[in-house]
């Protein structure tokens, strides 16, 4: 049998085309996630490998609903330029349909300028500025998990109520930090307490804190309020521990990663907030069970929930609108998200029309050596905050897209 040029050629190229096509096709059933955090920094163990892991891990659970997943990760190095570029390029050329996570406020608010630039959907669990749902607010934002004000009236308001009256404040010198200080004060005023004084350090590059420990104690201020996360609320703690310092710590953002890495020698006796705790409930315990083998040494904190949750309260609104209309705009699949209640073994509530999902709040404890039963059993049970009443109002006319 004879095959012409003609033919050949044209078979050839319709070979050729075959790939492109699946390519194609492929793209258009497959929805990207990309998880943006610090993967080597100060907020590794805060967010870092575990949050991708518990990403994965609602992927995993969620399964085939007639479309695949794939999720990318990325180190933004706690440096905004660095977090901007990666999100412009995952959405611009690879197709990236959420970004997630994104510990470092800084980081947080530029990568929703993007976002909201791109009309991409956008979910920050790792970041605590009030801003993000604030003065920066994003219609193609969520901001889940916890922020400032909600850190400042629990935390902040609980400590004064129990005698701490007087503050000083050390800070990281960057957006998250300075935030916490405003939301804290607020609340810290509010309870007829007063500020005496603060010290702002450069991030992330202090290691050192003895200086600002000692000005801290000439104040004569009866609590040093932190206002840092991560391995900065760690070593301060540590240092403060060492020095003898005399005053009460309020650690304002402290998760339970932290107080693993600072045992509970020291951690002891600490008050603190979060929004999940793995020992919550027969549904925290299940969650954590499923995930703790694949992070052995890092047991999930309220930001790893976080991307649990967000990532399967996404693929959820993807099923439910369908790929290529949820592929169509950032806005839109936002919209449905916030449409939809949260109901899954780590969060249940529902997302404010401004971006703010609100979960209860619950202030802990963090035990003692003698009253701890065993690994990671390192919380006492205070009191719990409803949603809506753990952050700030709407009514507040505080988020721009809002209309009155």
């Amino acid at each position: 049998m004879n095959i012409s040029r003609r033919t050949l050629l044209g078979t050839a190229a319709a070979v050729a085309t075959v790939p492109a096509i699946s390519r194609r096709a492929r793209a258009a059933s497959t929805i990207k996630i990309g998880v943006l955090n610090d993967m080597s920094g100060p907020y590794r163990d805060t967010s870092g490998p575990t949050s991708l892991i518990c990403a994965k891990q609602a992927a995993l659970e969620f399964g085939n609903k007639g479309f695949d997943v794939e999720i990318l990760s990325a180190d933004h190095q706690n440096k905004p330029d660095v977090g901007a570029a990666i999100a412009r390029q995952w959405y611009d050329r690879d197709g990236v349909d959420l970004v997630l996570d994104v510990p470092n406020s800084a980081v947080g608010l530029a990568v929703s300028a993007v976002s909201k630039e791109k009309n991409k959907a956008y979910v920050n669990c790792g970041a605590g500025s009030s801003a993000l749902t604030g003065t920066q607010c994003s219609p193609a934002m969520i901001h889940y998990v916890y922020d400032t004000y909600m850190l400042g009236k629990s935390t902040g308001g609980a400590t004064v109520r129990a005698g701490g009256d007087t503050w000083y404040f050390l800070t990281a010198d960057y957006a998250f930090g300075h935030q916490l200080q405003d939301d804290a004060t607020r609340f810290i005023v509010a309870e007829k307490g007063k500020i005496l004084g603060s010290s702002a350090y450069p991030f992330p590059n202090t290691t050192d804190y003895s200086s600002f420990l000692l000005q801290a104690q000439s104040t004569g201020a009866k609590v040093l309020g932190l206002c840092n996360a991560g391995s900065d609320t760690v070593n301060s703690i540590k240092q403060a521990h060492e020095f003898g310092l005399k005053m009460k710590i309020a650690a304002l953002l402290m998760f339970v990663t932290d107080v693993h890495a600072l045992g509970l020698g020291t951690a002891g006796g600490l008050m603190l907030s979060e929004s999940f705790y793995w020992d919550l409930n027969d549904r925290t315990r299940a969650f954590t069970n499923r995930v703790k083998s694949k992070t052995p040494n890092n047991w999930p904190n309220m930001a790893h929930a976080g991307n649990y949750s967000a990532t399967l309260h996404f693929l959820k609104a993807v099923a439910d609108m369908g790929v290529a209309e949820a592929k169509k705009s950032g806005i839109g699949i936002i919209n449905r998200m916030k449409k939809m209640p949260v109901d899954d073994d780590c969060y249940q509530g529902n997302i404010r029309e401004d971006g703010r999902a609100l979960f209860p709040s619950h202030l802990f404890q963090v035990k003692t050596p003698a009253q701890s039963k065993g690994p990671w059993d390192y919380y006492n049970l205070i009191s719990t905050t409803s949603g809506p009443d753990s952050y700030r109002p709407l009514a507040d006319d505080h988020c721009s897209f809002i209309k009155s």
